[in-house]
């Protein structure tokens, strides 16, 4: 299966996802790393944006955040439910991200949160390196790999998080911070859905 049909799922479920996703809370999401966040504001990448819950959440604590999301649906209901000058939009997705890196601009924060997992392996080491191109000299990356099933429409593919840490040292950035935590949707916790959070620095 390629992304698109995985991106065509997400737009035929969108009704159902955009209140789902939107009544889980940012600080809840972000638990497991929220520590490990930028204090000062900053300029920030949310790659995978979905409907901009987090990033609505970042620049409300004074950061500016591009929001990257391919599949239209969750695009355009984030830009109506969060309209905010901080969070600009972009129609883009890993692992090229070929508009954003078009773009020539570095930032000190780039989240991916919940995408790793429609990419198949062969394409984790292109993604790092799309990520690591797009981080500032002293640049920090969190992301979360899922391990379990995925919905029928949105299938997932298994990733091993230790080949991510090696193909992100690749590219210069050094794992900081592993921790793994349990979703935190009781459906997700039922199925046995559990998740990786890697964080890097950038290190060249």
């Amino acid at each position: 299966m390629d992304q698109s049909a995985i991106f065509e799922g997400y737009a035929a479920d969108a009704a159902n996802l955009v209140p789902r996703f939107e009544a889980l809370r940012t600080e809840d999401v972000l638990a497991p790393a929220i520590d490990l966040l930028p204090a000062a504001p900053c300029h920030c990448l949310d790659v995978g944006a979905g409907t901009g819950r987090d990033a609505a959440w970042l620049a409300g604590r004074g950061h500016h955040v591009v929001a990257v999301e391919p599949v239209d649906a969750l695009r355009h209901a984030g830009m109506a439910l969060h309209r905010t000058r901080d969070v600009e939009w972009l129609a883009d997705s890993l692992p090229a991200l070929s508009r954003v890196r078009a773009r020539s601009e570095k930032f000190d924060l780039v989240l991916c949160i919940a995408v790793l997992q429609h990419l198949p392996a062969e394409r984790h080491e292109q993604a790092m390196a799309s990520i690591s191109a797009l981080v500032a000299r002293t640049g920090r990356v969190i992301l979360s790999v899922r391990h379990g099933p995925g919905a029928p429409s949105r299938p997932c593919f298994a990733a091993d998080s230790d080949v991510l840490v090696a193909a992100a040292a690749n590219t210069g950035l050094s794992l900081v911070a592993r921790r793994l935590a349990a979703s935190i949707q009781q459906q997700n916790r039922d199925a046995g859905v559990t998740w990786d959070w890697l964080c890097f620095d950038r290190s060249l």
